[in-house]
C-alpha cells in the first residue's frame, strides 16, 4: 500500500491492547490515523487492527513489523510501549527476573526501533516513542531491574537521536509517574495516600493524559524536539 500525503499515518503501539498502550492507540485512532496493536496472546482490541508479536524474539519482530508493510506499508510513528515488571528487592532478585525484564522493556524497545529504523529511513521522516518511566529517573526499591530499563531508554533514545536526526527522524521518551491502571487500582488506601503524597499535584495521572503527549510528540508541531525526555508525573521526578 503506497502511502498519499493526505493518507493517515501508519502508528504502531507495541504492548497496545491494555493500560497505557491502549490509551494511547485510541488516542491515534481518534485522529484519524490507522493503528496497529501487537500483542503476545489472544486478539487485539475492539475496532484496532492488530498484530501478533513477541518482542523478546527477533524473528517475530521482523516477521510482524513485515506483516504490516506488505499489508499496509511502512510505520511512520512506533510507539515501544511493551513492558513487564518482575519486583523484587535485589538480594532476593533472580537472573532470570532481572533478564527478563530487560529483555522485553529495553531489548524489545531496540528490537522494535531497529526494524522500524530503515524504512523510516527511505522516507526521510519518521517517529520513534518511547514509554519510559519517572522510576527510571528517580528509582525505586524492589526495582532495580524495572529502573534500569527505564533509565536505559533514556541513553538509547538519545544516542538513536544522534545517529539518524540528519534522516529526518526523531527519538524521544515519554515517562510517565503513577497512572490509573488496573494495577495501580488494586493499591491498598494505605500505599494510594502515600504515594499521593509524593506527587505535588495530588493525584494519579489518568491514562488520556499520557496519551495526549505521545501524541504531539508525534505530531508536525513536535518536529524539533529529538532525544528529550518528557515527564508526565505530576511533578513527582522534577525532571529528573
Amino acid at each position: 500500500m503506497t502511502q498519499t500525503q493526505n493518507a493517515p499515518r501508519i502508528v504502531f503501539v507495541t504492548g497496545g491492547n491494555r493500560g497505557i498502550g491502549l490509551s494511547i492507540a485510541r488516542a491515534f485512532a481518534a485522529d484519524g490515523d490507522l493503528v496497529i496493536v501487537s500483542y503476545r496472546s489472544g486478539e487485539a482490541p475492539e475496532g484496532l487492527v492488530g498484530v501478533q508479536m513477541d518482542v523478546t524474539s527477533q524473528e517475530s519482530v521482523k516477521e510482524a513489523f513485515t506483516q504490516i508493510e506488505e499489508k499496509y506499508g511502512s510505520v511512520d510513528v512506533l510507539v515501544a510501549n511493551a513492558g513487564i515488571t518482575r519486583d523484587g528487592l535485589t538480594m532476593r532478585m533472580s537472573d532470570e527476573d532481572f533478564t527478563a525484564v530487560v529483555e522485553t522493556n529495553l531489548t524489545g524497545a531496540f528490537r522494535s526501533a531497529q526494524r522500524a529504523i530503515s524504512p523510516m529511513m527511505k522516507k526521510r521522516s519518521g517517529r520513534v516513542i518511547f514509554i519510559g518511566s519517572v522510576v527510571g529517573m528517580l528509582g525505586s526499591a524492589g526495582q532495580v531491574n524495572y529502573a534500569a530499563t527505564k533509565s536505559g531508554l533514556i541513553g538509547m533514545a538519545r544516542a538513536l537521536a544522534r545517529e539518524y536526526g540528519s534522516r529526518g527522524l526523531t527519538f524521544n521518551v515519554i515517562a510517565p509517574g503513577f497512572v490509573e491502571t488496573d494495577m495501580t487500582a488494586e493499591l491498598g488506601d494505605t500505599l494510594r495516600e502515600k504515594y499521593v503524597a509524593a506527587i505535588p499535584l495530588g493525584r494519579f495521572c489518568t491514562p488520556s493524559e499520557v496519551a495526549a503527549v505521545v501524541k504531539f510528540i508525534a505530531s508536525p508541531e513536535a518536529s524539533y524536539i529529538t532525544g528529550a525526555l518528557i515527564p508526565v508525573d505530576g511533578g513527582m521526578g522534577m525532571g529528573h
